[in-house]
């Protein structure tokens, strides 16, 4: 069982909503602007994040905790974070005394998205391919017909010019992960993959949709002649899992970068690229000054870790969130962890009805967040903001037009083999980045720096919006083909 919302705790929006319930009138997509959810009050949890003035933890920690009357149950010395747990009230106080540390915060419990339905699509075994408007890889995989995304940027080209990800590790940092998804079982890490919710497998969730299935989807549906094909589908996923229904707190997530990013000869996934498509959009400036440190102290905490990553050579991405808001004009806001330390924060693009021939692919979402201070790449994510009830026919399926305008990938379903969604959101764009990240990291001849990995993302996007650094589109909309070049 997840441990109960402790104080402050933090109601967050997951940045890929869940797709609209089969029997529903309703839509249930991302917040609209000016709805991010913000903290309230719970229940202590009774952990707590402790924070060294500097990268490193005093060496009789566990020690001092216990004189606190704590015990201290984990410790990243790397990163100068450690997590203790308490039930004596008194115990943050007396553990912030502790030299060498900066803060002692209470764990939250964040509940990301409501558990939801979603549009899925059995796979038949003898439904007839969809030919690739280029010829590529995708030509005999079933529902490449209603994947809009890798061609638009042009993932087909950089196949044919012999780049899948093949040998490059990415760490899905999310909830489980649908190993034995017939498009997916090929490519999963089994014996890497972990998971940091206590009593849940990696390969656990609840629903049919599994939001971390879908990310991992979207990065790496293998190359076999069923379904959907990934941006990168020769390169290797990890399942790191630390949500579930939706649900997780900063310890796990924390443990999840920390674990993804290190080494396998150490213990770890041995990441070449963490994608998190995930997010907290929180006000910072808020007159609560226990509300607001202790914001910022976790902030810290999760910055500490994606340091650590960039260290270790990994380079990180994570989705930019979905209420509409700029955050160049939102001061004080706090973005987790799209802006921390050395993560690509991606926003989400989509076309506005192409199941009627419209091919915009490049136009911001209804929903993304966006600002300079906040994007550093755009990508397809799908939207649903297509007006009207009209019906539309893409290949072998007919239902609203604005569906076709998500993101079709795999989804835990309700058979054994798995099924396939559409969803939308900035979490579907960050993993299309996660795709391009392994192409590139391949064409660059395996293990590369995560410094140069995010030049040739750059370097290949187109430049839309305004010339230079856009708030919507960051450094650019980003292009497999260029990027491999």
């Amino acid at each position: 069982m997840l441990r109960s919302v402790p104080r402050p705790a933090l109601a967050l929006a997951l940045a890929g909503a869940a797709a609209l319930a089969a029997c529903s009138d309703d839509l249930a997509g991302p917040a609209a602007p000016g709805t991010t959810p913000v903290l309230s009050q719970g229940d202590g949890t009774g952990r707590y994040l402790i924070l060294a003035a500097a990268e490193s933890l005093p060496r009789d920690l566990a020690a001092q905790v216990a004189a606190a009357g704590g015990t201290l149950e984990r410790a990243y010395p790397e990163l100068g974070v450690a997590v203790a747990s308490s039930a004596d009230p008194a115990f943050r106080g007396l553990a912030g005394r502790i030299a060498g540390v900066e803060s002692v915060t209470a764990d939250v419990v964040a509940q990301w998205v409501s558990p939801g339905e979603a549009v899925a699509l059995d796979a038949p075994p003898a439904l007839p391919p969809v030919r690739a408007s280029v010829a590529s890889l995708a030509d005999d995989e079933p529902f490449y017909g209603l994947q809009w995304a890798p061609g638009a940027v042009q993932a087909p080209e950089a196949w044919n010019a012999g780049y899948t990800g093949r040998g490059v590790r990415v760490a899905i940092v999310d909830g489980g992960l649908y190993a034995d998804h017939v498009d997916l079982r090929a490519n999963v890490d089994r014996a890497a993959s972990r998971s940091f919710i206590p009593g849940f497998a990696f390969d656990q969730d609840v629903g049919t949709t599994w939001h971390g299935t879908h990310v991992a989807g979207i990065v790496a549906a293998a190359d076999n002649g069923v379904g959907v094909i990934g941006i990168a589908p020769g390169a290797t996923l990890v399942g790191v899992k630390v949500l579930h229904d939706g649900s997780g707190d900063f310890d796990g997530i924390i443990a999840g970068i920390y674990y993804a990013a290190t080494p396998r000869e150490q213990g770890g996934a041995g990441a070449d690229v963490i994608n998190m498509s995930l997010n907290l959009a929180v006000d910072g400036k808020t007159k609560d000054k226990e509300y607001r440190d202790a914001v910022k102290e976790l902030e810290k905490s999760v910055d500490r870790a994606t340091r650590y990553a960039h260290r270790q050579g990994v380079t990180l991405i994570g989705s930019a969130g979905n209420s509409g808001r700029n955050f160049d004009e939102a001061k004080g806001w706090i973005n987790v962890p799209a802006t921390a330390t050395h993560v690509i924060g991606v926003s989400a693009t989509a076309p506005l009805g192409w199941a009627k021939g419209a091919t915009d692919f490049s136009r911001p979402a209804s929903y993304t967040n966006y600002g300079k201070s906040l994007v550093d790449l755009a990508a397809p994510g799908g939207d649903y903001a297509y007006p009207g009830t009209d019906l539309c026919r893409v290949t072998f399926s007919f239902r609203d037009c604005w569906q076709f305008d998500r993101i079709m990938s795999t989804s835990r379903g309700r058979i054994a083999a798995g099924e396939y969604t559409w969803l939308n959101g900035t979490s579907m764009a960050s993993p299309v980045v996660a795709g391009i990240a392994a192409l590139v990291i391949e064409a660059g001849g395996g293990r590369m720096p995560p410094a140069r990995v995010e030049a040739a993302l750059k370097r290949g996007a187109l430049d839309l919006g305004k010339p230079g650094n856009d708030e919507y589109y960051g450094h650019g909309w980003v292009n497999a083909y260029r990027s491999v070049q």
